[in-house]
């Protein structure tokens, strides 16, 4: 099952268990002190796929869905019951205990129809646009990503949000230039 929208978690073991059930992306929160920079990124996921949050059927979980829900309005809600998200001990409460067919059955209430991939970009053209390698890379992400509102990351994640966030070629293209254009002006 593929999912359009992003879904906002708590954690990696939160992501992991997803990704075992659907073909979805996932933001994490990493816990109940949410950023801005972290806010931002769902804002513009929301804008662009949609978003959907499925958090751990607990106090903390609950309090991270508020936060996100108040900063970024028309979030779709997705939940786990707690007999299906209590790890086999029991002492333990989350979407990371969940199975696949629980996950897939919170979700599938919520979530719409995938639509074509759109055209994506490649990590050779990262590699072209010199983002991966050279003394310029870092800085050259730090400003794509801002310009693109996706923060900054390295090579491999910096190509994880552009597909995640479903920037164009042509949107790439154009911040890139943007981008090369400031660094011939300082240089």
């Amino acid at each position: 099952m593929k999912i359009k929208e992003v879904i906002v978690v708590e954690g990696r073991d939160d992501t992991t268990a997803i990704q075992r059930a659907v073909d979805a992306d996932t933001i994490e929160t990493n816990g109940s002190a949410i950023g801005e920079s972290v806010l931002a990124r769902i804002a513009l996921a929301k804008q662009r796929r949609g978003i959907i949050i499925l958090t751990d059927p607990d106090y903390p979980g609950e309090r991270i869905r508020r936060v996100v829900s108040q900063h970024v309005p028309g979030c779709k809600h997705a939940f786990l019951p707690k007999h299906a998200a209590i790890s086999k001990k029991g002492d333990d409460l989350g979407v990371e205990n969940a199975s696949p067919e629980a996950i897939r059955l919170a979700l599938s209430s919520v979530q719409e129809e995938a639509v074509e991939a759109p055209a994506q970009i490649l990590w050779e053209d990262l590699h072209a646009a010199g983002l991966v390698a050279g003394e310029h890379a870092k800085r050259r992400r730090e400003q794509l990503g801002e310009k693109l509102s996706i923060g900054y990351a390295n090579g491999k994640q910096l190509l994880k949000r552009l597909h995640i966030f479903q920037i164009q070629p042509e949107e790439f293209r154009e911040a890139l230039i943007l981008v090369l254009k400031e660094e011939q002006q300082h240089d």
